[in-house]
């Protein structure tokens, strides 16, 4: 396993709920779980294939720690939830192998000539995914379909509406309610974005395109999830809430928070 995986990980145990000590009373039976698991996530991140403009993602995203932590398993159903140009599925769907499989969703109104081109190659590199493109406003699956789904950089946006990409009211609690009935019972969604201040949603999200943690908690509970852990791995102490995400000095190191939620079985 690569030493540089154990320090995130051991923080994002720190996150947790305490769990019981093993009979040697060593490392925790969950955190034991989670070394191993990013251990498998590492291969399926560093094999050989993935695009330049991919794999330079790596270092702030930490995507084998991430699938660690949230527990990605050879053989899950999984889903991409807001794909942009499959960053996340492409990884995934190594990780699953042949008897998993991925489906990732994008919205119609992001879905333009780059994305388009950028999931024409993938497609032809790597199978077992699949790619559905939806209205924005109408988030659709089919209940009882995935073991995992991961939001990345995106759940802000349901808040907000948009002339130039023709995004209406978005209903941030009928999405959340959709992607409960599509999760199998026990299933877990991980939701990762760029924190921000409590206040103006509208200025928080539309305008700096973060969001307050607290909200996407509480979207989820009252679903119906159950807050199951999260994690420090993805913070920045020195980002400045304040600012745009896309403002050079922060872009690509915003302090970002990563949820990991369930559907009870």
């Amino acid at each position: 396993m690569p030493s540089l995986l154990l320090p995130a990980i051991l923080s994002a145990s720190l996150a947790m709920a305490p769990t019981a000590q093993d009979s040697g009373g060593g490392l925790s039976i969950l955190l034991k779980a989670m070394i191993v698991s990013a251990a498998d996530m590492s291969e399926a991140v560093t094999a050989p294939g993935r695009p330049d403009s991919a794999t330079a993602l790596d270092e702030s995203r930490k995507p084998a720690e991430v699938l660690g932590f949230l527990g990605l398993k050879p053989g899950m159903k999984a889903a991409d939830l807001m794909t942009g140009g499959g960053y996340w599925a492409e990884i995934m769907a190594r990780a699953v192998g042949e008897k998993g499989h991925v489906t990732a969703f994008e919205p119609q109104q992001f879905y333009g000539d780059t994305t388009k081109t950028e999931w024409e190659a993938l497609l032809a590199r790597q199978k077992g995914i699949d790619l559905a493109v939806y209205p924005f406003e109408h988030f659709a699956a089919k209940p009882g379909s995935f073991d995992f789904a991961i939001t990345n950089l995106s759940y802000h946006d349901l808040y907000n509406q948009s002339e130039k990409f023709k995004i209406g009211p978005t209903d941030p609690a009928a999405f959340v309610k959709t992607l409960y009935d599509a999760m199998k019972p026990g299933g877990v969604v991980g939701v990762i974005d760029h924190v921000g201040l409590p206040g103006d949603m509208k200025a928080t999200t539309g305008t700096l395109h973060r969001i307050d943690p607290a909200v996407v908690k509480a979207d989820f509970e009252k679903a119906g999830f159950v807050l199951e852990g999260s994690s420090d791995m993805l913070a920045n102490p020195d980002d400045d809430h304040s600012k745009n995400v896309f403002d050079p000095s922060i872009r690509g190191k915003t302090d970002r928070f990563l949820m990991k939620f369930r559907k009870p079985r």
